[in-house]
């Protein structure tokens, strides 16, 4: 067994618990999604809920793959050819991860603080005038 062989198995290997986070995790997202579209007390969130669990199953398999890619690409040999083709990958999933964050979030991440700056404004009672 050469070591290009191992890591290559290695490499495998982290790419099917990628595909299972997905998997696995959509799937889940969808039975846990179910009961709360079918509850009339949780109907109006269920969706959202489902829709970002989802995300987030979908955003950590691409960070599992994109582990895998980089193995296979520095360990094995690498070549130029080898080395563009990981960069355009690594290229396209970290887009679609920003994408499906954004999606999710529906805020641009560098404009996250001022949703938490108006959550907490929100949550505070206004002061009484007298």
């Amino acid at each position: 067994m050469t070591y290009e062989t191992v890591i290559e198995a290695v490499v495998r290997v982290v790419e099917i618990v990628g595909a299972a986070i997905m998997v696995l995790g959509g799937l889940a997202a969808l039975v846990a999604g179910i009961p709360r579209a079918l509850s009339p007390a949780t109907r109006a969130t269920a969706y959202e809920t489902m829709r970002r669990n989802l995300g987030r199953s979908i955003l950590l398999g691409l960070e599992v793959l994109i582990v895998a890619d980089i193995i296979r690409t520095i360990v094995v040999e690498p070549t130029v050819e080898s080395v563009l083709v990981l960069g355009a990958v690594v290229i396209i999933r970290v887009l679609l991860s920003f994408s499906l964050e954004v999606e999710m979030d529906g805020v641009w991440p560098w404009a996250r603080w001022r949703l938490a700056g108006t959550a907490g404004k929100a949550a505070a009672p206004s002061p009484r005038q007298e």
